[in-house]
């Protein structure tokens, strides 16, 4: 399909950085909770909320 859009040869070169581009992706979405405060994003998830209180 890819092929038939951009020409073989931008088929085969988009096909090689699919991987790159996931993991990027990937960096790229944890990013946000890695920069933000943990506490206030692990606090919503019912499992570890106990960790959490304050008194």
């Amino acid at each position: 399909m890819l092929e038939r859009i951009l020409g073989p040869r931008h088929g085969q070169l988009l096909k090689n950085w699919i991987p790159t581009i996931s993991t990027w992706g990937a960096v790229a979405g944890v990013l946000p909770v890695y920069v933000t405060d943990r506490n206030f994003i692990v606090s919503r998830i019912p499992y570890i909320k106990g960790k959490f209180k304050s008194d």
